[in-house]
């Protein structure tokens, strides 16, 4: 399968290099807002291709799929020129700025019947599987609580994309976005969602609390910050047992279940690379562990926890 990869950032570059080691991928092109930086980045990685604008990549007849790494901000409007160009589309997390922007992209792709998933590569990692199993088979018992944290202290400055407005920057979207997947996947669609935290000058988010309560009473604590060093780690707690996510729990390689430690070897993105391809030959539109429900519920929760602090991006495009 041919892939296009659009921006040339960190993600794109940790993403690309993964790529790589997928058999039967090819990463045939790469755009850049900066032709150069397209043309250098092309030069790492050995790909063919190098466009300075999105749209000529997205017009490149040998391109099936394409992995959208631009910030956040980007990710409607990349999105749905990707899909009005017949391709498929891998976009990074979080998928969308709002609820209305993801269900346009997700509307878009099942009237053109193709491929689109949230770049949410936690939900297939083969540990977090293991411990989405334990809990469906009660070996912890009923679940009561999750607490799920991730953070790290990053100097304040306008222009970087994790502050920027214009970029859809914040802590929830950018980091809370992990934890929230997992107490969804876990618990499914919370009752009440209370949230507290702080604004940045830029009026994103700097960090953040999110509690989440669920109709039986259990409940998830989740706490993202840009502002403080939270570690990144979660622990599920049963009615008989217990479930702990060893740091980075976005990509962990050891669980411990009840006192029992797994661990498997750091694939890094090729996990994700590797299902979306097998997906898409299946010919579905969906992911079955990232199906479009569940991207959209996440984004709800985010997009009231946001609302509650006060942010907004409604000016944003």
């Amino acid at each position: 399968m041919k892939w296009g990869v659009i921006a040339t950032g960190g993600i794109a570059q940790a993403v690309t290099a993964d790529m790589l080691k997928v058999p039967d991928v090819e990463v045939l092109a790469v755009s850049s807002r900066d032709v150069t930086r397209a043309q250098a980045f092309a030069e790492r990685f050995g790909i063919k291709r190098a466009y300075g604008d999105y749209r000529e990549l997205l017009k490149d007849p040998d391109v099936e799929v394409v992995y959208v790494a631009t910030p956040h901000g980007q990710h409607h409007e990349v999105t749905l020129a990707a899909l009005d160009a017949g391709k498929h589309v891998l976009c990074e997390k979080a998928f969308a700025l709002s609820v209305a922007d993801a269900e346009e992209m997700i509307e878009k792709a099942r009237s053109a019947n193709l491929f689109l998933m949230e770049a949410m590569w936690t939900r297939v990692n083969p540990l977090i599987r293991k411990v989405a199993d334990a809990v469906a088979a009660g070996e912890i018992g009923e679940v009561r609580t999750i607490t799920a944290d991730f953070g790290f202290r990053h100097e304040f400055n306008d222009d970087d994309r994790l502050w920027a407005k214009q970029a859809g920057g914040g802590s929830i979207l950018d980091l809370g976005v992990y934890p929230i997947s997992l107490a969804h996947r876990l618990l499914g669609v919370p009752a009440r969602i209370h949230a507290h935290g702080s604004l940045a000058p830029s009026e994103v988010d700097a960090d953040a609390s999110v509690l989440l309560g669920y109709e039986n009473g259990a409940q998830a604590l989740l706490s993202c910050s840009l502002v403080a060093d939270l570690g990144c780690a979660a622990e599920i707690v049963g009615t008989e047992g217990r479930i702990q996510i060893v740091d980075p729990m976005y990509n962990p390689t050891k669980v411990i279940i009840n006192g029992i430690e797994h661990e498997t070897e750091d694939m890094g993105y090729r996990h994700q690379i590797h299902e979306v391809e097998i997906t898409i030959g299946q010919r579905a539109v969906q992911h079955p562990d990232i199906p479009w429900s569940a991207t959209l519920e996440i984004m709800r929760i985010m997009e009231e926890a946001l609302r509650q602090l006060g942010v907004s991006y409604d000016t944003v495009r």
